[in-house]
């Protein structure tokens, strides 16, 4: 009898061989793949697992889950990895890897598989995941398997590989560089892009137009927030409004890409000690992030705010490292819950040549008191009272110049 293995499978090239490879060595293949908003055609993808070797194939629909559990989760923690990356990838993962367990308790198996190199981060995202769901799992990864690099050295024995067993190859492989799409974020990388030096060609950019040929004219949109949560996107150029979350979602991403925004072009940490260039278009996520962030400052508390931008490199390397289903990240959002309460109301932005703007912002929550901040109006705060603050907040300021005035410079160096 043969064993049985789940397949996260994506119908292009390294996925469609390892197919294939795992069916060559005896194992039933159930194929998965996952709709997480990548341009794709499904039905031909369908066809190609199955002609490949495939006993049934899985497409499950994921998009909507995507933006509200996980996108969202990311949106309400600020989290961006080492200053400048969504994680638009990282956020997939996790996801995928569990609605993988979900089929593989299905089809009454623990063997899972994944496409996922020995040296990117997909692989311990996935694994990491798949072991924190369910510790019993056996996870096939070919690419850490001696069996399998001893036969693919490279991507041009794939294609051998591919020919010899008939399967399609796509006119994506003309591509020299390699890509990853989702609903939040297409990434671009390797091939002519790992030299950091070289800039991306215009073409290599899909879900955004060039800033210099955006319109020249702003679009004015109006975001609407409830506990930190996007509720109501409204286009004040058009009347357009979108209420439903993976529509306001999409609606973003088309006005980002339509204006330029989003574009970021790094060399970032991976998890295993390696540096990685990365290209990266995020329309949609960049517009909501700079949104939300406007909003929290007139709505949520200053040291509730400072705590939380302390715990957000944390959040962000939790994401991008796959430790999404871990205690301390569990610990992490409840915090962010606990800080997003009553972040309401709603900011507009200006959206112009790959600019995001917040430009006004109101909440009917918020701290902001504009006579207490006026400089015309009193506003029941008495300007005396600062002298006091001022001295008691310069003691220790005091006291440190007294103590560097009686230090005397350590000569380290042997007096001759």
């Amino acid at each position: 009898m043969h064993k049985k293995v789940v397949l996260a499978y994506s119908g292009g090239l390294d996925t469609s061989v390892i197919l294939k490879w795992l069916v060559n060595k005896g194992y039933e293949v159930v194929c998965y793949v996952a709709n997480v908003g990548q341009q794709e055609d499904f039905t031909q993808i369908e066809q190609k697992a199955l002609q490949t070797g495939a006993s049934r194939i899985y497409i499950e629909d994921l998009r909507r889950e995507f933006v509200t559990d996980y996108i969202f989760v990311a949106l309400r923690g600020n989290a961006i990895y080492e200053g400048r990356y969504l994680l638009g990838t990282s956020l997939a993962r996790p996801l995928i890897a569990k609605k993988q367990i979900e089929i593989a308790q299905k089809e009454k198996t623990n063997l899972l598989a994944h496409g996922a190199t020995g040296k990117g981060n997909d692989q311990v995202r996935f694994e990491f995941s798949y072991y924190a769901l369910n510790p019993n799992v056996e996870v096939i990864s070919p690419w850490k398997d001696p069996e399998f690099l001893s036969e693919f050295k490279g991507r041009s024995d794939m294609i051998k590989y591919a020919e010899k067993w008939n399967i399609p190859i796509k006119a994506s492989l003309n591509k020299p560089y390699s890509e990853d799409e989702n609903l939040m974020h297409i990434s671009h990388e390797a091939g002519i892009l790992e030299d950091p030096y070289f800039r991306p060609p215009e073409h290599v950019f899909s879900r955004t137009v060039s800033p210099q040929n955006a319109p020249d004219v702003e679009t004015i949109l109006e975001i609407e927030f409830k506990d930190g949560y996007p509720i109501k996107v409204t286009n004040r150029n058009t009347g357009v409004v979108k209420e439903d979350p993976l529509e306001l979602f999409c609606y973003l991403n088309e006005i980002g890409g339509q204006n330029g925004v989003g574009r970021v072009d790094m060399v970032e940490n991976r998890f295993i000690g390696i540096k990685s260039r990365g290209v990266y278009e995020s329309p949609g996520a960049t517009i909501l992030w700079a949104a939300h962030r406007d909003l929290e400052g007139i709505a949520m508390d200053k040291e509730v705010m400072h705590i939380r931008d302390m715990l957000v490199p944390k959040f962000a390397e939790l994401i991008y490292n796959g430790f999404w289903f871990s205690p301390e990240m569990d610990f992490l959002i409840s915090a962010f819950e606990k800080s997003q309460e009553k972040i309401d109301g709603s900011v507009v932005l200006s959206i112009y040549k790959g600019n995001v703007n917040p430009i006004s912002r109101k909440s009917p929550t918020s701290l902001y008191d504009q006579d207490l901040s006026s400089m015309e109006i009193e506003g029941g705060y008495n300007a005396v009272d600062s002298a006091g603050f001022i001295r008691i907040n310069a003691i220790r300021l005091k006291a440190h110049n007294i103590v560097l005035k009686k230090k005397k410079p350590y000569n380290w160096r042997i007096k001759e």
